[in-house]
């Protein structure tokens, strides 16, 4: 299955040659099409997920058996994301988008009809495997879209609706009940409106470098080796945004906040988030077109502002000691975090998508899908395990090693050309 060429009149809407202020009718389609497919689809995944985890906890499986589930879900991802390039060179980019909005509105019909517990792992397992599909070619995808002097908008506008569907798709299992079977078929109803939207990505041209570029594990080493500092910024961002998010809870009650208060680090972190991303990817494109050039080129502007955010992290890591004695600093802190995390990643999808194309865009964007996500499943664990056994010393020191070393490598980091 491949896709053809598309007349000579609309292949400028993906290969890079779009107008640097502008878009085609042809681009703004498919950019609406994966914006829209992608927005329902997490949606129904992030109702989906607690709602399976409140039945499993409904049906007597333990805490542990329970995390097990998630982390399976997480497995998915990490076991599909090195082999997206593979799929996309044999498949073409459309035809791969579909499978990965298809493959879940199938998978769900396991969670609807089926009360075993294996089936259920099995189908998260494939959920997850979607999912990684899903995210490296729909982030990469939008970045080759997007005209060079809109790429930060365009980027920051999605990264900030997929942070919307964090809190949306919680908000709408409340709303319907978690102990209704129609918040189940709801949530599947989301994930097929998201397989239509799917079908509205137009034909999409053959990415220049579909038979010469390294695809699978080989394609993602290259990519790693030529561009080591995207891993780095990937894995602080997943640190702080994804990752810390997840335990502020603990963190807050290790603080004496009572429930609810600790519960809120979580909605500060996320807020920082939201209304970060998009000022971050506005400010990368003003900076890149300032007619005297302040900034540097258009890499270089990137650069700053990825070394500014890196130095945000260090320096809210860096008010830990004062938030134990005065606890109402932690919300600020979980903002900042949360803020400079989401924007690192934007700004490192920008970049990526700002110097290359095709199947090495997919290469690249992996490597930086799979160290957001290692810096996510890293930063629950150890920071767990730091406030349990040193709450005071072992936290704090945990999160300057990794905010520390960050900033450092992006303060020595000399920018790259872009395309």
């Amino acid at each position: 299955m491949s896709e053809r060429p598309l007349p000579p009149t609309h292949s400028h809407a993906v290969t890079g040659a779009v107008p640097a202020t502008g878009l085609s009718d042809h681009a703004t389609l498919g950019l609406l099409a994966i914006f829209g497919s992608t927005f329902f689809q997490l949606l129904g995944y992030f109702m989906l997920m607690p709602l399976l985890l409140l039945r499993l906890k409904g049906d007597g499986v333990s805490t542990a058996l329970a995390g097990v589930f998630v982390a399976t879900g997480w497995l998915g991802v990490f076991l599909m994301t090195p082999f997206a390039s593979a799929i996309t060179q044999r498949l073409g980019r459309r035809p791969s988008l579909w499978l990965a909005a298809g493959v879940p509105a199938l998978v769900i019909a396991g969670f609807l009809f089926s009360q075993s517990l294996l089936v259920w792992f099995a189908c998260i397992l494939i959920e997850g495997m979607a999912a990684g599909l899903r995210w490296v070619l729909a982030e990469a995808v939008v970045a080759e879209f997007s005209p060079p002097l809109r790429r930060g908008r365009n980027v920051g506008i999605f990264e900030t609706m997929v942070g919307t569907t964090f809190v949306l798709g919680p908000m709408l299992l409340v709303w319907v009940g978690p102990q209704s079977d129609t918040a189940l078929w709801m949530a599947w109803g989301l994930t097929v409106l998201g397989l239509l939207w799917s079908l509205l990505i137009p034909r999409l041209p053959p990415a220049a470098d579909a038979h010469s570029a390294r695809v699978g594990l080989s394609g993602v080493w290259h990519a790693l080796r030529a561009h080591p500092l995207i891993m780095a910024v990937g894995f602080v961002g997943g640190f702080f945004e994804s990752g810390l998010t997840s335990i502020l809870p603990l963190y807050g009650l290790a603080l004496g906040l009572s429930a609810s208060s600790a519960a809120l680090l979580v909605s500060a972190s996320g807020l920082g988030s939201a209304l970060m991303m998009l000022p971050a990817g506005m400010l990368a494109d003003r900076m890149a077109a300032h007619p005297r050039q302040r900034y540097g080129d258009a890499s270089a502007a990137r650069l700053q502002l990825m070394r500014v955010c890196a130095f945000i992290t260090l320096l809210a890591t860096g008010l830990i000691p004062w938030v134990a004695a005065h606890p109402w600093l932690a919300a600020p802190v979980a903002f900042l975090w949360g803020g400079a995390g989401g924007c690192l990643y934007t700004l490192a999808m920008i970049d990526i998508g700002s110097r290359e194309n095709g199947i090495t865009l997919v290469n690249s964007t992996a490597v930086l899908v799979l160290s957001y996500t290692l810096g996510g499943v890293l930063a629950p664990a150890l920071g767990a395990a730091a406030l349990q056994w040193a709450p005071v010393l072992g936290f704090p020191v945990l999160l300057l090693a990794v905010a520390a070393p960050g900033w450092w490598w992006l303060r020595r980091a000399a920018s790259t050309q872009p395309r």
